[in-house]
């Protein structure tokens, strides 16, 4: 079974600066986001240098239970694992976009906001952690410069302050005189706005959540200087939950430009409480 250790040694093991090559072939990706995503598949399903497509899906396919779409997360679910979302950007500090979908601490199967073959992808599971992969590839290059692993419960708050923002604004439209509103997956939908009753108002929100350059840079200064870096963090608990062998191996590496380290994480919901955590980082000149 992969897991978040696995695919930061293969990416260390692999590394190349270029996305389109690190999917095997600028055929592959149509854009940089999806090369993005083909490399992130690959690095978890330790399928880089696969060269038999046959081969490279078999794999895809006994690694993950769910690929899915840009209009839901997530992107990925690990078989009996995590859920991924996947998120390009063109700056290490630029916020990311989030969409019509809230901050997840956690994935949970009776989210709205997911679908039915999410839902049904693997049975009886009611929630899974959440893990948030961050690329920046500056624009007009293929060159990918960082990459964030980073669980959503370091730096998400739990789901209830972010539905307490969707449900109030759905209660101040409700109050609205003479409107018919439309419970949806988006905020709500206002109909028969004119009297006509031909005008329809959708209700849509637009999230974003600071990048965790920002939001972590009291534990990580990003380096300019370097090529490319690396860097996964996580509760410690869930450090610990992996297994023995990964952790042995990634502690054994002896390599010059990794570091593992404990930190201290502020807590999403509650700031001033600090929860124990733990710090990946590959850095290359």
């Amino acid at each position: 079974m992969s897991n978040i250790l696995k695919a930061f040694i293969n990416t260390i093991n692999s590394y190349q600066s270029n996305v389109s090559t690190l999917t095997n072939g600028n055929n592959r990706a149509n854009n940089m986001g999806a090369g993005l995503e083909e490399f992130i598949k690959d690095i978890f399903a330790g399928t880089i240098n696969e060269t038999n497509e046959q081969n490279r899906l078999a794999t895809f396919s006994q690694t993950y239970s769910y690929s899915g779409n840009k209009n839901n997360p997530p992107d990925l679910i690990l078989a009996n694992s995590d859920a991924i979302e996947i998120k390009k950007l063109e700056s290490h500090n630029t916020a990311i976009a989030l969409n019509s979908s809230y901050p997840k601490a956690k994935l949970f199967s009776n989210s709205s906001m997911i679908t039915t073959a999410c839902r049904n992808c693997e049975e009886n599971w009611t929630v899974k952690d959440m893990l948030y992969v961050i690329g920046n590839a500056p624009k007009n290059t293929n060159n990918l410069k960082s990459l964030w692993f980073v669980y959503g419960d370091c730096f998400c708050a739990d789901k209830e302050v972010y539905e307490k923002i969707k449900d109030t604004i759905s209660t101040g439209i409700k109050a609205i005189p003479n409107v018919e509103f439309t419970d949806s997956k988006e905020l709500g939908k206002v109909k028969k706005v004119d009297p006509l009753g031909i005008t329809d108002l959708r209700i849509r929100g637009m999230w974003h959540i600071e990048n965790p350059t920002k939001i972590f840079n009291y534990l990580y200064s990003y380096d300019e200087t370097k090529s490319f870096q690396l860097i996964c963090l996580m509760k410690k608990e869930k450090y610990e939950s992996m297994p023995l062998a990964d952790r042995q191996i990634l502690e054994n590496l002896n390599n010059p430009n990794v570091s593992v380290s404990d930190v201290r994480i502020k807590n999403p919901n509650n700031p001033v409480q600090l929860m124990d955590g733990k710090l990946l980082v590959f850095r290359k000149l």
